[in-house]
């Protein structure tokens, strides 16, 4: 693809995601993926763009999308990947040659969303959906078609990220593993939640849940792009679902269960995390224990470059507003202003 034209446009359209959805649900996989070409492609490649990929996941994890690091995945694009793409390669060469490219493409996405580049974002998911395709990697692209749900929700469509949840587990069912398929579920139950729907929300929460408990760490089957998702994450995020539904009592509860990360690993998740928990203890009329939490979460989050990590800041502030005249709120405000940038 020529890049420049790929990355040009602006902002977000859900429907954008139409055309490249239907035709990956329709025909997920390629029939051939071998290419002749300039240079002969081998594995001493294909490691070296695993490896970058790996990189930039930790990169990103710790420091946000805006890391030099987490940016560096779009010059591999550009520079390695997409010179030996041209090249000569076998079937099954290819195959992976596709897939760990379609990987780089879904963590410029990420890296983009992260940061507020929602239209480079967009693209760039589009880009991974049919390298995944052309590698004849189902798992990876219902896992990249619901990282475009968790665009699609965070942006605002919750209902069409439902469609695209679900499209994606109902297609990649019988040949992605549960852990995968997990995930799949795990984004529908957060958009169920974003339409203020309680019982879809639980319902597909459970799902996630109990495909999670099918999941073997050591079968070798796992791709290691999905290793995050344990049950720790899961009780994270129903903790965000369950805020989500106002229902802070819930909220706490799966917020016990999800065991603590390491912040010099997950930095930006465990800012997010304080910073949803602290408003489940505001929506449960705790205000103490909420600007506690809040304030640990602005002296994480003050580390890290991500606009989408400031947005839940954002939420938080608003939960404060029944105690806008408490001192302890104006002086929170007042820092999150200035720490991050976040207008009251």
């Amino acid at each position: 693809m020529n890049r420049r034209d790929f990355l040009a446009g602006s902002g977000f359209a859900a429907s954008a995601f139409t055309t490249p959805v239907t035709r990956w649900l329709v025909t997920p996989a390629d029939e051939t993926a071998d290419h002749a070409g300039g240079k002969q492609v081998g594995r001493a490649d294909l490691d070296e763009l695993r490896d970058a990929a790996d990189d930039a996941r930790r990169w990103d994890s710790k420091y946000g999308g805006g890391n030099w690091k987490a940016n560096s995945v779009t010059d591999c694009l550009d520079h390695r990947a997409g010179p030996l793409l041209q090249g000569s390669f076998s079937d099954e060469i290819g195959r992976e040659l596709f897939s760990v490219t379609a990987e780089l493409s879904r963590l410029a996405g990420w890296t983009a969303f992260d940061v507020g580049e929602h239209d480079a974002a967009q693209r760039h998911f589009i880009q991974a959906l049919r390298l995944a395709r052309a590698g004849g990697d189902v798992q990876l692209g219902c896992y990249v078609l619901t990282t475009m749900a968790m665009q699609t929700l965070m942006r605002g469509f919750a209902s069409e990220a439902v469609d695209m949840a679900q499209g994606a587990f109902n297609r990649a069912k019988g040949q992605a593993v549960p852990r995968v398929l997990a995930f799949t579920k795990l984004i529908e139950a957060r958009a169920h939640a974003r339409e203020n729907d309680a019982k879809a929300a639980s319902r597909a929460l459970k799902a996630s849940e109990d495909m999670l408990g099918q999941a073997k760490d050591d079968s070798g089957d796992e791709p290691a792009w999905i290793d995050f998702y344990h049950h720790a994450r899961l009780s994270a995020d129903a903790a965000e679902v369950f805020r989500d539904l106002k229902n802070p009592k819930a909220a706490l509860g799966w917020n016990q269960q999800a065991a603590a990360m390491p912040t010099g690993v997950f930095t930006r998740s465990v800012g997010m995390r304080l910073a949803i928990v602290g408003t489940a203890h505001l929506q449960a009329r705790d205000l103490d224990h909420g600007l506690e939490l809040g304030n640990r979460s602005v002296d994480i989050l003050a580390r890290v470059q991500s606009s989408r990590a400031k947005d839940y800041v954002r939420e938080f502030n608003a939960a404060l507003a029944p105690w806008r005249r408490e001192p302890g709120v104006r002086e929170f405000v007042q820092r999150t202003r200035k720490e991050l940038g976040i207008a009251a």
